[in-house]
Parts: C-alpha cells; structure tokens; sequence
C-alpha cells in the first residue's frame, strides 16, 4: 500500500493519505470525541503523525493475522493471490463505513469534492494492500514448512 502510494506520488504527483489526520483522530479519542465535522479543522495533538504511521501499520499487521486465521489450512505454506487480494479489498470497507464519516467526509467519501476519485483511491490502495498481503506471504512461505 505504501508502496503504491510512493509510485502514485514519484510518477504522477499525487499526494499519499495522511495519515497524521489518523493519529489526529485516534489522538482524540481518549477525550471521548471520537468523530468530526471536519477533521482538518479539529485541533492538532502532540505526535500526530508519529500516532497515526503506528496505528496505520499496527492495523496493518492485525488485518495480516486476520488474513492468515481466515483462510486457515496450509495457505501460509502454499500462498494464493486471491484470497490476500478479496480480503485487501474488503478492508475498503473500514475507511468508507468508519474512518471517512469519523473524519466528517461522510459515507465512502460522500462529502468530498470529488467523492468517485476519493473510492477510486482508496480502492486502488487497498487492492495494492492485498498484493503487499500475497507478496510477504510468499516471503513467509518459505520460512514455514509443507505438511504432507
């Protein structure tokens, strides 16, 4: 996913997610607000950004084990692209139905200016999240023995 995110921004200038606006968020939370009219305009907190890149890649790991409990059996051992890319794809769903309306950009970024290139993107990352998923599992595969 960030992977994509450095090339979508090295070729063509487009800028990645900011994932200080999710430390922001998560930042937030322990003062009971947990969503926003606008996240941009909510208040800045100490170590946002720092925040934000540990939730994005703790979340990231956890998506990865749910992955590898999911699709259980000896797919670790023998990885197949399809499930890692459906489940990449699934996980679109927690930003459209969580994060973007905490965020104040509404259902599948419904209120932002150009709601469509909003999902496109974010469908675009999280298809690339599920081929980032595949890849390390075939790293992992041969670190993990094949039962018979």
């Amino acid at each position: 996913m960030d992977l994509w995110a450095l090339l979508l921004k090295r070729t063509f200038g487009i800028p990645s997610a900011n994932y200080c606006l999710v430390g922001r968020w998560f930042s937030h939370m322990p003062e009971g607000t947990f969503t926003h009219a606008s996240i941009a305009s909510a208040s800045h907190k100490r170590f946002e950004c720092t925040v934000g890149w540990i939730v994005h890649y703790v979340i990231g790991a956890l998506y990865a084990v749910v992955l590898v409990t999911l699709v259980s059996g000896n797919w670790l051992a023998q990885p197949t692209l399809l499930p890692a890319l459906l489940f990449g794809v699934g996980t679109v769903l927690v930003p459209f139905l969580v994060m973007q309306p905490s965020f104040g950009l509404g259902i599948a970024a419904s209120r932002t200016p150009n709601p469509t290139q909003a999902r496109l993107r974010s469908l675009m990352a999280h298809t690339a999240f599920g081929v980032g998923l595949y890849v390390c599992a075939v790293g992992v595969s041969y670190l993990v023995p094949v039962h018979a």
